[in-house]
């Protein structure tokens, strides 16, 4: 039997999601022509075969909702993922609007998960996303950022507020989270998306052609792309990750991190060893 890629708790309802998300910020933002979107649809197809996977976007993304609502239309694989994104705006009306907007861009009559983005006008849109969910027109609640200079903010309103997911910046460049936000949220029982898992694509740019540490290959991982997503998926506050990409290549060796066997405790404090050291 082959392996199953792994799946966390959400810990508000139970159910479980992989581990393995796709995000998709400036990959996802392209024109309407088939050529266009053609590489796109294929990578959608092949990350829809794990069952319930996250994708990620948001109205800040460009194009980014309508084309995926276009394609999960043309592949019919709505029910096949855990669709998520975000309100961006200041607000009560324009927020609403803008989440409206979002819902058609998507085809989607439910949202798995509506997030404030980077905590603007958090406080009005979560009392409209909540008024939603009552409504049955959004699943979770949550909140977003993507620097470490906004982690206090955040721990702020995971301490206030009870919402489903918080998505934060986490990787072996930065770790600040481990500080904060991560044990914050294991403690309230918040799931946590991980977004720049390879701090914004720096990390693994320096490390490309640089030879792999030899715990790599103890844990399954033939890339440094591997190993830094199983540094990310291993912490145990850890819901899923999100790494964006366009490229059917990179989605599928991306893929490949949400397989046993996950590094322990010793091994992610070598792999930040290695990483650092091979820059």
């Amino acid at each position: 039997m082959e392996p199953s890629p792994l799946s966390r708790t959400i810990p508000s309802s139970g159910e479980t999601i992989p581990v393995l998300g796709l995000g998709t910020w400036q990959t996802f933002d392209v024109g309407r022509g088939a050529a266009d979107r053609e590489t796109l649809e294929t990578c959608l197809s092949e990350f829809s075969t794990i069952p319930g996977g996250m994708i990620d976007t948001s109205p800040m993304y460009g194009r980014s909702e309508e084309v995926i609502g276009d394609l999960m239309a043309k592949l019919g694989v709505r029910d096949r993922l855990f669709v998520a994104t975000k309100v961006w705006t200041s607000g009560k009306k324009r927020g609403a609007d803008q989440m409206e907007q979002s819902m058609k861009k998507l085809h989607i009559q439910q949202v798995d998960l509506m997030q404030v983005h980077n905590m603007v006008d958090v406080q009005t849109h979560l009392e409209t996303i909540r008024a939603w969910r009552e409504a049955g027109r959004v699943r979770y609640v949550g909140v977003t950022h993507y620097t470490a200079g906004h982690h206090d903010d955040v721990a702020r309103v995971l301490e206030a507020e009870p919402v489903d997911f918080v998505q934060i910046n986490y990787s072996v460049a930065e770790r600040e989270a481990d500080r904060t936000i991560l044990p914050l949220a294991a403690e309230r029982g918040i799931a946590v998306i991980v977004n720049r898992p390879f701090g914004g694509g720096n990390v693994l740019g320096r490390l490309s052609g640089k030879p792999l540490p030899g715990l790599a290959a103890d844990i399954g991982c033939s890339t440094w792309a591997q190993l830094l997503l199983k540094f990310v998926i291993s912490h145990p506050a850890v819901t899923c990750v999100i790494p964006a990409t366009s490229k059917v290549d990179h989605l599928r060796d991306n893929m490949r991190a949400a397989y046993e066997p996950m590094p322990d405790a010793a091994m992610r404090d070598e792999i930040v060893a290695a990483a650092r050291a091979a820059r």
